[in-house]
């Protein structure tokens, strides 16, 4: 419990163990307890992974580290390569090579351990108290930590901030968690995926979906209704129709009703209750679950979102308890991305700690989808400009672009990139969205993003020379609107 000193008559402040307690040891909670640590207070960190359904777990820095940004993309790069060797027969390369499931795994994981030893010895430097136990509420200033192997010890804070992240969802399928895996899996299974159904159309669904099949598996995606939701729209359709021509198969508007494990190790899926297929894997990328409810919040006299399993905040990422906040996946309504919590959890003790004022800015915030062919974007999609501005105060300019290496390979005849500027005809034709669908997008539109935090407008792009040959050129000279029900623009590039 708190100490309370008295001096005199009055009783003062009580004292506590931490001035910064961080539930939750990802990018998020991380980067706050080693702000905090160096404006000079005293910070203590708890993570714990519970096992997955499938036993999967892993060592600290959360999602992102372990199962998340950084496995995934070298997974997405390492997927890439047989078609970078297709590209390079046409400039005269032959090349033969084979590719281990195996060996991937175990140098991706190598790696990811090595960050696991790097934050941890980050937090050693700083002087940050680190608990590998799990955290719950006893009380508002009271967290009980259990090490999950018979001690449970009692620590109190004056602050407490909730970075707990989140975990993948399963939905109620009979059968589902004793027979399928989740990305909280794939990324550390030894064993070759084989052929795979992967459940979901979410950007986490289409990024496994597309490494798996690129590495040469048969794969099959279950989609309920629609490609990527919350994603422009012309888009997401683009990507479901580049991984179908590339050997990904779709299965539509369709959801399993129960799974069941064969004798031989394999998985038998159902739909409406009649076989639909037996698979070596099943992946479930239906979405996520904030960890909010395994925390005991009602003790701190703080509610949650039982649903989503998030918690709301204030624009000072505060929660309903004035001394409790919240940052990253566990938050309700902002992006789940992983430098938006790093950066909320630093501008957080930078206010507590430093007498800063500046705070989170949660629009424009820039994001790639890594499927086999990359999805940038930032700012609105088509869909959230019409009804954020009204359909008649936004223009649309688009254009088909291909890298210059796509026309030496004969087979990349239908593969075509695509662009699009959404702009504001109200504000000087102020830019709004920008999305690029295309090699390497996710570098293309990091720099794109300065510019529209910056104001960017469609005459800026028009008066910017373009890079030649390049395939991001195709921004400077795009002039084509978009017309509802007419062809896309031919084709651009070098």
């Amino acid at each position: 419990q708190a100490i309370f000193k008295q001096t005199g008559l009055a009783m003062a402040e009580p004292e506590y163990e931490y001035d910064l307690f961080v539930i939750g040891g990802g990018s998020g909670g991380l980067a706050a307890a080693k702000q905090a640590a160096d404006l000079g207070v005293k910070v203590a960190v708890a993570d714990f992974v519970k096992p997955s359904p499938a036993g999967t777990t892993w060592g600290l820095g959360g999602t992102c580290v372990n199962v998340g940004c950084i496995p995934k993309k070298l997974m997405h790069i390492s997927s890439l390569y047989r078609e970078t060797q297709v590209d390079a027969h046409g400039m005269g390369w032959e090349t033969k090579s084979s590719h281990s499931w195996s060996s991937m795994v175990t140098q991706v994981d190598n790696y990811i351990k090595s960050l696991n030893w790097g934050a941890k010895t980050d937090l050693r430097s700083k002087a940050v108290k680190y608990y590998n136990a799990f955290a719950t509420f006893k009380d508002p200033h009271t967290i009980s930590l259990d090490n999950g192997k018979g001690k449970v010890e009692e620590v109190t804070a004056k602050n407490i901030l909730i970075a707990c992240g989140g975990r993948p969802s399963y939905g109620d399928y009979p059968g589902v968690k004793e027979c399928c895996i989740s990305s909280d899996d794939i990324f550390w299974q030894k064993k070759a995926p084989g052929k795979t159904l992967v459940v979901g159309a979410s950007y986490i669904a289409l990024e496994c979906a597309g490494f798996i099949s690129a590495l040469g598996f048969d794969v099959t995606v279950m989609v309920r209704s629609i490609l990527l939701r919350g994603f422009d729209q012309d888009i997401s359709n683009m990507i479901g129709t580049y991984m179908e021509r590339h050997g990904v198969g779709f299965a539509r508007e369709m959801v399993p009703s129960k799974f069941e494990k064969t004798a031989d190790g394999k998985v038998k899926v159902f739909v409406k209750d009649a076989e639909y297929g037996v698979f070596d894997t099943v992946l479930m990328a239906i979405g996520r679950t904030g960890c909010a409810g395994q925390l005991n919040l009602e003790a701190a006299g703080l509610s949650y979102n039982a649903k989503s399993g998030k918690v709301d905040v204030n624009d000072n990422d505060q929660t309903s308890v004035p001394h409790i906040y919240a940052i990253g996946d566990v938050i309700e309504g902002k992006p789940e991305l992983t430098p938006v919590a790093i950066q909320a959890g630093k501008l957080l003790c930078r206010r507590l700690f430093g007498g800063a004022t500046k705070k989170m800015d949660y629009t424009d915030v820039a994001t790639t989808v890594f499927t086999p062919i990359e999805y940038g974007c930032v700012g609105y999609s088509e869909e959230d400009a019409k009804k954020a501005l009204g359909q008649d105060k936004i223009k649309v300019y688009h254009c088909t672009a291909q890298p210059l290496e796509w026309n030496l390979n004969s087979e990349r005849k239908e593969d075509m990139g695509y662009m699009k500027l959404i702009v504001d005809k109200e504000a000087k034709e102020k830019v709004v969205g920008i999305h690029v669908l295309g090699p390497n997008a996710g570098e293309i539109i990091q720099g794109l993003a300065v510019a529209i935090r910056c104001g960017v407008t469609k005459e800026h792009f028009d008066d910017c020379v373009g890079i030649h040959p390049t395939y991001a050129e195709s921004y400077t000279t795009m002039t084509e609107e978009k017309k509802e029900g007419c062809a896309l623009p031919t084709k651009g590039g070098c």
